[in-house]
């Protein structure tokens, strides 16, 4: 009993020993606060990851991809069947997204990923982070009618606003379609695509109806006035060229060289020589004669009524040709070229093939963590990405954002698009026309609750080639971030344990100043009959006692901070000026947090360990000392 009545004692007067106390208190907290911080970011950090990632994920080594998934999904249910509860078929290629903001164009790699829209949501919680709460049930690539949340509904009611996202969807492509019309109708005549050629530019082509003979024969004259230009200047044989045989009535039409035109369009035609009678003898040389106007003139009426006669016979055919067909069952005129009104698309009523896109792709977050947007769901984004043929080719296409993905994990935020795995097939070239099967980059794999993914993929492995498929679970696929976290998470935790093994010197020599003060307390305390044990539990005692309450004050100092860390990182953010939580960087609204129990036993444990061994030394002293030796000098 004298015991405890001396360990209480000492404690309530060494104040010496506060110091100590106030060691193990700041490491115990600190170490509680730590632990629970990062717990909270390792396990919201392993559920995005998971919630992209399936449990195992089955892949091609090659861009072109396997064909016929389906197949392949019956082949991996044949080896691991028991363990397997969904499965879905993906396409993932290197892409580059391009867009319109204001005047600016953006451009960010990105990947793009193929999904089916009808089983993407039973492997994963890729539906959890869309934007639309209709997409979050079902997802679907067609654009929505309004709808979009005005806040982060991850985050709760606390979210700041997005005021943006009240337009969002059908309403903003039309107003943007409405913008788009007034700009071009204010544009300037000259500036636009149906504004008429100015003849007197420079760089302005010749009309085709011009028939002027003195214009040169340029790369910038159209070929359709060149028999415009014959029927007003006919050309004759070359002045020292005889014909091939006098006797002929007719001559064969030949450039000045003697060569003949690869342009000419009447080349290889005969035409008569006008003045000159069918049974004329021998001619003179060309340049020696002199045909009257009257002959010249009646060869130019002949060429044109030709001319004239030629386009209105093609006419009437096409029109025959186009009312046969139409009889017969044809649908489509050939020589029409214009463009049917049923063929143009009108972006106000129509959309292209739906996007997902990763928020971050076209959005920010300020300092006062609110979300600012380039881009909304109803505007029109264009990818460029390779195809699947040998060599890659690439291929562009337009799509029409319908939705935003937001996983909080700024890797994938800032690099995925979605867009339906059946488009991409086709685009990319990795459809088969004829049998409606297509090729998958990829399958994500979800396995039943207790399943052992790492099993499950040593089977997968040990049944498909490794020179052609890859087989990993999420862990593997992310294991490089997920190793650097439990690295950061062990180094933390030691040195936050070395405050409190100096709070553990600390109590080692506060204990042997007090043996050599107690000297002659501890001789008569042995006078009186106390053994070396007791003298031992004495300062034992006392030890413990210290680190009991240095522990247990750093628990509820622990515990409060947790409860209260976000409000802490406000009024701390207002003394200093700066946010100690940066949302734009971490892309939280609140710092989490996760009590373990388990990490939070061990942290005390370990405190009252280092406060007890810190007291051994001391005690045995104080134990080992004879009462003789103790009151020699008093």
């Amino acid at each position: 009993m004298y015991k405890l009545l001396l360990c209480w004692r000492y404690l309530r007067t060494r104040w010496i020993a506060l110091a100590s106390i106030v060691s193990v208190t700041l490491g115990v907290a600190t170490m509680i606060v730590v632990n629970s911080v990062m717990a909270g970011f390792r396990h919201e950090m392993q559920e995005r990851i998971h919630g992209i990632l399936s449990d195992v994920v089955f892949e091609s080594n090659s861009l072109i991809g396997f064909y016929d998934a389906q197949w392949h999904m019956e082949q991996i249910r044949q080896v691991a069947g028991d363990y397997i509860e969904g499965m879905t078929a993906t396409v993932v290629v290197p892409a580059l997204l391009t867009y319109q903001y204001n005047d600016r164009t953006v451009t960010r790699p990105v990947q793009l990923i193929g999904i089916d829209e009808e089983t993407q949501s039973e492997v994963g919680d890729f539906c959890k982070y869309l934007q639309h709460p209709a997409n979050r049930q079902q997802i679907s690539f067609q654009l929505r009618d309004g709808g979009y949340d005005m806040r982060d509904h991850q985050a709760g009611d606390e979210a700041p606003d997005r005021p943006d996202m009240a337009q969002a969807g059908w309403a903003h492509r039309r107003r943007w379609v409405e913008r788009q019309r007034m700009i071009e109708s204010m544009q300037p005549r000259a500036d636009r695509e149906d504004a008429p050629v100015d003849p007197f530019r420079s760089d302005a082509a010749l009309p085709a109806e011009s028939t002027d003979p003195l214009v040169p024969v340029t790369d910038a004259t159209p070929d359709a006035t060149w028999p415009a230009r014959a029927s007003a200047a006919p050309r004759h044989a070359a002045a020292d060229e005889p014909r091939a045989n006098p006797s002929e009535p007719a001559a064969w039409a030949s450039s000045p060289t003697g060569e003949e035109e690869s342009g000419n369009p009447f080349r290889g035609l005969p035409v008569a020589t006008p003045g000159l009678p069918a049974d004329r003898p021998p001619r003179e040389p060309v340049d020696q004669l002199q045909p009257d106007a009257s002959s010249v003139h009646a060869a130019t009426a002949a060429v044109e009524q030709a001319q004239e006669r030629a386009p209105a016979a093609d006419a009437a055919a096409a029109a025959d040709l186009v009312a046969a067909g139409e009889s017969a069952g044809a649908v489509k005129d050939p020589f029409d070229a214009r463009p049917r009104e049923e063929d143009v698309f009108d972006p106000a009523s129509e959309q292209h093939d739906g996007l997902v896109l990763g928020m971050a792709l076209a959005s920010y977050r300020d300092q006062q963590g609110r979300d600012r947007f380039l881009a909304l769901p109803g505007d029109d984004v264009k990818l460029s990405f390779p195809t699947a043929g040998t060599p890659p080719d690439v291929c562009h296409a337009s799509f029409t954002i319908v939705d935003f993905y937001e996983s909080k994990m700024s890797e994938y935020d800032a690099s995925f698009v979605f867009v339906p795995i059946r488009t991409l097939q086709k685009l990319r070239g990795m459809f088969d026309p004829t049998t409606g099967i297509g090729y998958a980059t990829s399958i994500q794999i979800k396995l039943r609750p207790g399943a052992d993914g790492d099993a499950v993929r040593d089977m997968l492995r040990a049944n498909f080639m490794p020179q052609l498929y890859n087989v990993s679970t999420w862990r593997d696929k992310q294991g490089p971030l997920l190793a650097a976290v439990q690295l950061e998470t062990a180094i933390l935790n030691l040195l936050l344990f070395l405050i409190i093994a100096v709070a553990g010197f600390g109590i080692l020599a506060i204990f042997f100043m007090i043996v050599v003060e107690k000297t002659r307390d501890i001789g008569i305390l042995k006078s009186l009959g106390a053994s070396g044990r007791g003298i031992l539990g004495i300062f034992l005692g006392y030890g413990l006692s210290l680190g009991l309450v240095g522990a247990g004050a750093g628990l509820a100092i622990g515990l409060l901070f947790i409860a209260y860390i976000n409000e802490i990182a406000d009024v701390l953010g207002l003394i200093t000026g700066h946010e100690v939580f940066d949302p734009s960087i971490y892309y939280f609204l609140k710092i989490p947090t996760i009590v373990d129990p388990a990490t939070v036993a061990w942290i005390v444990t370990g405190a009252l360990a280092i406060a007890v061994l810190a007291s051994v030394l001391p005690a045995r002293r104080a134990a080992r000392l004879h009462p003789v030796e103790a009151l020699r000098y008093e």
